[in-house]
């Protein structure tokens, strides 16, 4: 049974393949876990706009090639990524003077000056130096990264968080080009920031973004200790939440842990968020190697949320895998671009974000986990292992994933929506990528759903 409210377009969203995000609140039941601070989650309708996702967009971007490569060359030397200004063309609406920077970690292992701009994945931030500047009112966007030409693993997973109840990222596919090259598929999503926050959450908050190369530790109250671990993303500076939420998950008693964890977090949504992560078969979450999720700080209630991130590995697809679980290019297909060729042959070839960049042969990098990718957890976190450490939270945990096989994929959800973007490529995006990848690509992922 579904402890969640389910949102009534989501048929409305089938129908019209819309497959935006959503999120609600959790209502209170029997039992600590499931009493204490919740959300203010809102629900989110269809997406509209550059967010309709009944349609590929086309986004196209210029930018001076000298101040690319600067940028590239600063990245190359220092790993700051630098802002320059493109104009940028969103289904035929010209914004001059946006932003672009690059966007990711492990991702952008294969950047050097010959990389192709098309291929690499991108922030786009429309009013950067021009404040107003924006489409549809929305001002950034993320182009994604993916080991498959399809990145359905992706599209999917983030309906089905939305469904889950779960505050998610509208996404679309793109026909992205940079410079006049020739455009690739590019599937596009929303970047967590303060319009992203009020379309999904009711009251206001902070949100903080987990780093790749940090982690969850208590390391004091000196905010400049927190610098290479958190980025603030919404509101005022101010870390104290965060530095006080960490010493609590870091340093409380098993007693007062227990006792007080609902009243700052709330815990049927992590729970729901844990179990979620499991049952599509994405790793590389909260305690995967690229220490993916966010951190909101209600403003009102004074509790915590956890926002998932980065759904690019869903589905069991390995890092170089092709959108297909265990790995390996695909039959028949090619090997994606900046897919290195020097790696050991057992040994994925394109890691989650925040791995690191290179590894000598025969070596497991520290936090990969042993075996395969589907549905393991890549690295260690305190929160995740203390809150599963107790029965009940652990019960919890395993109940919404019992609930979410039913509500996702018994139930043929999510294999509509899956459909529904196969629908959307094969009929729109053909001259970017061939019916037979993404059926073969689609099968893949009904093989986990089934």
């Amino acid at each position: 049974m579904n402890r969640f409210r389910r949102r009534p377009v989501v048929l409305a969203a089938l129908a019209s393949l819309a497959l935006g995000g959503c999120a609600t609140s959790t209502p209170d039941a029997p039992g600590t876990a499931t009493t204490g601070v919740t959300s203010a989650a809102e629900e989110v309708a269809a997406g509209t706009g550059i967010w309709d996702a009944t349609t590929v967009h086309d986004i196209s971007v210029e930018v001076d090639e000298e101040a690319y490569a600067a940028m590239i060359a600063t990245y190359e030397e220092t790993d700051e990524k630098e802002w320059i200004e493109a104009t940028v063309t969103i289904d035929g609406e010209v914004v001059e003077r946006a932003g672009l920077r690059l966007k990711g970690n492990s991702s952008l292992r294969s950047v050097s000056a010959d990389a192709e701009p098309t291929d690499l994945p991108w922030l786009i931030r429309l009013d950067k130096f021009i404040d107003g500047n924006s489409i549809d009112g929305w001002t950034e966007l993320v182009v994604r990264s993916n080991a498959s030409k399809t990145a359905l693993n992706e599209a999917l997973a983030l309906d089905l968080l939305a469904e889950a109840g779960l505050a998610s990222e509208h996404a679309v596919a793109t026909s992205f080009s940079v410079n006049g090259a020739d455009a690739r598929l590019r599937l596009v999503v929303q970047h967590l920031d303060e319009r992203w926050e009020e379309e999904n959450f009711s009251t206001p908050g902070l949100l903080y973004k987990a780093e790749a190369g940090g982690d969850w530790s208590w390391r004091g109250n000196d905010p400049d200790a927190y610098t290479d671990v958190f980025d603030q993303e919404t509101g005022d500076d101010d870390l104290t939440p965060l530095i006080e939420f960490l010493d609590f998950i870091n340093n409380s008693t098993d007693e007062d842990f227990a006792a007080e964890l609902p009243e700052r977090l709330d815990a049927q949504a992590f729970a729901r968020y844990l179990a979620f992560e499991e049952v599509v078969e994405n790793f590389d979450d909260i305690d995967g190697p690229g220490n993916n999720a966010y951190l909101r700080y209600d403003a009102t209630t004074g509790g915590f949320t956890v926002v998932a991130w980065d759904h690019n590995l869903a589905f069991g697809t390995s890092p170089g895998g092709g959108g297909f679980p265990g790995g390996g290019v695909p039959e028949g297909g090619e090997r994606p671009e900046g897919m290195p060729t020097d790696l050991p042959s057992d040994l994925p070839s394109d890691f989650p974000e925040g791995m690191p960049e290179g590894m000598p042969e025969g070596e497991r990098p520290e936090g990969m986990p042993e075996g395969g990718p589907g549905g393991m957890r890549g690295g260690s976190n305190v929160l995740v292992e203390r809150f599963t450490a107790l029965e009940e939270w652990a019960d919890l945990v395993e109940q919404a994933k019992a609930d979410l096989v039913e509500e996702l994929y018994d139930s043929g959800y999510a294999e509509q929506v899956l459909d529904r973007w196969v629908a959307v490529l094969t009929e729109q995006a053909g001259d970017l990528v061939d019916a037979a990848t993404v059926e073969e690509e689609a099968d893949a992922i009904r093989a986990v759903i089934s």
